[in-house]
């Protein structure tokens, strides 16, 4: 069995976490809706920290294809 260090992968990331301890859910601070609220069950959230692998925000563009006249 092979070992391999993913925590170099990982980063502190700001969250935003449910206050119901009922209520599991959580999401990243940059992707949260701006009233703040709980997306499963509308409660309010806190925020907090995780170490959470680094997401790209935006993809980069593809160049477009020319159009040919005989495609479909």
């Amino acid at each position: 069995m092979s070992t391999t260090n993913t925590t170099s992968e990982l980063k502190p990331t700001k969250i935003l976490k449910c206050k119901n301890a009922e209520c599991k859910a959580w999401v990243r601070e940059e992707f949260a809706q701006e009233d703040q609220t709980c997306p499963i069950c509308k409660g309010p959230m806190m925020r907090s920290m995780r170490h959470l692998p680094a997401v790209q925000n935006k993809v980069p563009r593809q160049p477009r294809k020319p159009k040919n006249e005989f495609d479909i």
